[in-house]
Parts: C-alpha cells; sequence; structure tokens
C-alpha cells in the first residue's frame, strides 16, 4: 500500500519554493545541499510540493542528458508562495512590535530603578 506523503510544514514549503522559483533546474541534491538536509527529506518535500499541484515536473527534451528535470512552480505554486510569505512575514511584524513593546517595559524599570547621576 502506497501512502502519499504528508505536506511540509509552510517553512518548509516556502524555502523549497523560493529555491525553485529561483533556480528551476536545482537537482534534488542541490536542493538538500541549500536546505542543509537529506537527500531523502529533499526527495520527500518535492514529491510532496508535485503531488498537491504547486511544483510541476519538466525535462530538458533537448538537453542530452535525459535525467535532467526542472522544478517549475505552478500557478497554485506562486499563490501558495505569495500566501505563506504574507503569514510569515505579518507573524514577524507582531512578533517585532511585541519585543519593541518589551524592550521600552525594560527601558522604564531601568529608569525608575536607578537614581539619577549626574
Amino acid at each position: 500500500m502506497t501512502t502519499a506523503p504528508r505536506t511540509p510544514p509552510e517553512a518548509w514549503r516556502l524555502q523549497v519554493l523560493k529555491l525553485l522559483q529561483a533556480n528551476p533546474s536545482l537537482s534534488q541534491r542541490q536542493l538538500a545541499a541549500e536546505l542543509g538536509v537529506s537527500l531523502g527529506k529533499a526527495n520527500y518535500c518535492l514529491r510532496a510540493l508535485v503531488e498537491k499541484g504547486l511544483v510541476k515536473l519538466g525535462n530538458f527534451s533537448k538537453n542530452p542528458n535525459k535525467g535532467k528535470y526542472a522544478y517549475i512552480l505552478t500557478p497554485a505554486g506562486l499563490e501558495e508562495k505569495t500566501r505563506i510569505t504574507l503569514a510569515f512575514l505579518k507573524r514577524k511584524e507582531a512578533e517585532f512590535e511585541a519585543i519593541k513593546s518589551e524592550i521600552e517595559v525594560l527601558k522604564g524599570d531601568l529608569e525608575s530603578s536607578n537614581p539619577e547621576r549626574p
């Protein structure tokens, strides 16, 4: 019985989609090196993205090396990349605002606990 791969987490999807959009001719080995993961994990991510319809596998038909493929983002893949990027940006902006608020509170604590020095 063959089971479909589960969808990789958003962070992985975004990273893979960005790399493939920048260089569709990356091999799985090169992709694994870029991601800092095993070849098996890169294969798992690619297979899941292909099965979800976010990436399509194209063959360079004129290439004498018939094993050379291109991983091309589909319109759904481009939309997913945009959606994930927007969600990531919103999360980071919220974290930034929370950190700014925390910094202001800490500065206030320091100012109120230290007597003024001449």
